[in-house]
């Protein structure tokens, strides 16, 4: 199965389905990344802060497939917005390779760098301990200069609203390639989506099934349109995103689940019409609205829907 390419604003191309990393330990994501190389993924999203960049690293080497074909996609954790460049670097020795196709910002959330945790550092009051002292156009400038030194071929932004993004974007000097974002059903962040593509910048979806132990597979709506032609609700859920032109991240780390993420989501994708696409867009406006996905950082994030505790 051929997987559509979308085009980042750097005029390279993208993957538009990735085989997601997160929660996966180190001796498990090895074999996931090669069963989902195998599969006809080309596209691989990790990150520094999933404490497993040395499985993945290991999975690629494993694959056989050559460097060249594949889409690496890594994220700066907050313990490194004042050193982005020793932070990448560590990537870029566990994954085994001298550059990244795509860099993004984790977070909008610069952490101690010298707390008491290397992932996530608290206060006395166990509150996350935020770098409240460190401006993040600063870490963007040092992405820009891993870019400009060829480490990485493109950079970008995840968990951004629309209210940072435009404290963020006039200060730049190289616009964000791609915005990674929790998107599915439940929470399709319809005018955020509306926003970055007028600026140009590729949304990326992840948590598209919506995390573990998700209601979105069982919902009446998902299951009603997956029962028309058939496909499984996955397949569905991946197949909806998709058709809007956006990267899609699936994560899994059973070898059937892993290959009919990518075949039934690019079959959902073509098979879905425009009374199905309508029908899935209303779901969280009927009162399903809810994000999976809220770490307590304890600041104000500028999202819609993100709960107030």
């Amino acid at each position: 199965m051929s997987v559509p390419n979308l085009k980042l604003n750097t005029g390279a191309e993208i993957p538009s389905i990735a085989y997601g990393t997160w929660l996966s330990k180190t001796e498990d994501v090895s074999k996931g990344v090669e069963y989902a190389l195998e599969a006809g993924y080309r596209h691989i999203d990790c990150a520094w802060g999933y404490l497993n960049e040395k499985g993945v690293g290991e999975g690629l080497r494993n694959s056989g497939v050559p460097r060249s074909e594949i889409f690496i996609t890594s994220k700066l954790w907050g313990t490194w917005h004042r050193r982005v460049e020793a932070g990448l670097d560590e990537t870029l020795a566990a994954l085994g390779t001298d550059y990244l196709d795509l860099y993004l910002m984790h977070w909008p959330i610069p952490l101690n760098p010298s707390g008491n945790d290397p992932l996530i550092p608290k206060r006395a009051d166990g509150t996350r301990d935020i770098d409240e002292r460190w401006d993040i156009k600063d870490t963007w400038k040092q992405m820009e200069a891993v870019l400009k030194k060829g480490k990485v071929k493109a950079i970008g932004v995840s968990n951004m609203s629309r209210k940072k993004l435009e404290a963020f974007l006039p200060d730049v000097e190289i616009l964000p390639a791609a915005c990674q974002l929790e998107l599915h059903v439940y929470n399709p962040d319809h005018a955020l989506v509306a926003y970055l593509k007028s600026q140009g910048i590729l949304v990326q979806a992840y948590s598209p099934l919506g995390s573990t132990n998700s209601p979105l597979i069982q919902d009446d709506t998902v299951v009603r349109i997956a029962q028309k032609y058939p496909f499984a609700p996955a397949e569905v859920l991946l197949g909806w995103l998709l058709s809007k032109d956006l990267v899609v991240i699936t994560r899994s780390l059973n070898p059937v689940h892993i290959s009919s993420n990518i075949t039934g989501a690019v079959s959902a994708s073509k098979a879905l019409t425009a009374g199905d696409i309508a029908a899935l867009d209303r779901i969280a406006e009927a009162g399903k609205q809810k994000r999976m996905v809220t770490p307590p950082w304890g600041v104000d994030l500028g999202f819609d829907n993100w709960p107030s505790a």
